[in-house]
């Protein structure tokens, strides 16, 4: 990673087979039913890290550069965000501009627990995961099992999945 006057933060992501129990954790760590908020991000090529627009489906939306290892576990992940008022427009400028990579639709209940956000996301055609944001000993509360740990963006596993011949 190159940017180094970037903010940063620890993620980690895990797929979830029990959403209903670590949502019950989740609230009863954080003293909240936490947050909904449905996402639409749309990936664009770039020729370094990764670049997409979050649109909030309210008439907001961010558009995030960030730089992050494909590893499993926690990694360190550099980002710039910039909100936009229009994020439709945005999109088709981008879109024109750099072309799509693929699109990602999801729901996130967020929660936070001390200094750590927690997202339990149902995700388009994957399904349910998990990610923190800041801090790893959470994962033990909620008992997430390091082998659930997924490497990459769900624009990858998404990718991934598309790219799989199906029986």
């Amino acid at each position: 990673m190159r940017s180094s006057g970037m903010p940063s933060n620890v993620e980690i992501k895990a797929r979830v087979d029990g959403v209903s129990l670590l949502a019950e954790k989740a609230s009863a760590l954080s003293q909240s039913e936490g947050t909904i908020i449905k996402q639409r991000d749309t990936f664009f090529h770039c020729s370094q890290g990764r670049l997409k627009l979050r649109d909030l489906m309210d008439g907001s939306g961010q558009l995030i550069f960030y730089e992050r290892p494909d590893t499993d576990g926690p990694k360190l992940s550099r980002y710039s965000i910039s909100p936009t008022s229009d994020p439709q427009a945005l999109r088709e400028v981008l879109s024109g501009a750099l072309g799509v990579k693929g699109e990602v639709l999801k729901e996130r209940r967020l929660f936070l627990i001390g200094q750590t956000r927690v997202h339990l996301d149902t995700v388009d055609g994957l399904g349910h995961f998990m990610e923190l944001e800041v801090a790893q000993g959470l994962m033990k509360q909620l008992d997430v099992p390091e082998a659930n740990l997924v490497s990459g963006a769900y624009m990858d596993l998404l990718l991934q999945k598309t790219s799989v011949p199906q029986p």
